[in-house]
Order: C-alpha cells, then structure tokens, then sequence
C-alpha cells in the first residue's frame, strides 16, 4: 500500500494548561498502539495548550473513537479532526 492510499487526518485539541494534558492526549493514540507521523504543541497566551497531531493509515471510525475519547478528558476544551 503506498503512502497515497493511506489518508492523512489532523487532530486539534485546545487543552487546559494542565502539565500531564500532552500526556493524556498522545496516550490515547500509546493505547491503540499507533506513533503519530507529527505532534506539535503550544501553550497561547491566553493559557490553553494546542496540540496538533498528525496521523495516517487508519480507519475514519478509529480518528473519531479517538477524538471521541479526548473529549471525555476533564482538561481537555475542544478536539476535533480533519484531511489537511
């Protein structure tokens, strides 16, 4: 299967800025046993942490379960996903 078969999906996720936040949202993908292609985070100004996280070569109900997971994290504001 080359690497234009396998789509791209890019999970955001705005958090509190909690020190374990990044922890819990790549241990969601550590569950699954999947290494993320790219994870980049920022803490704003504003005092909310952005995580972006690249993934490829899963299923779209395997993105969803994951953003759907991330959701229920207490220090987690809003994730969402989409094909860049």
């Amino acid at each position: 299967m080359s690497s234009s078969d396998w789509p791209l999906y890019r999970l955001r996720v705005a958090a509190d800025a909690d020190p374990g936040a990044l922890a819990r949202v790549l241990e969601r993908f550590q569950n699954l046993n999947i290494v993320p292609r790219r994870v980049v985070a920022e803490l704003a100004t504003t005092g909310t942490l952005h995580v972006q996280v690249d993934v490829a070569g899963l299923p779209e109900e395997t993105v969803t379960l994951i953003v759907a997971k991330l959701s229920q994290v207490p220090c987690i504001v809003n994730v969402h996903w989409h094909r860049p």
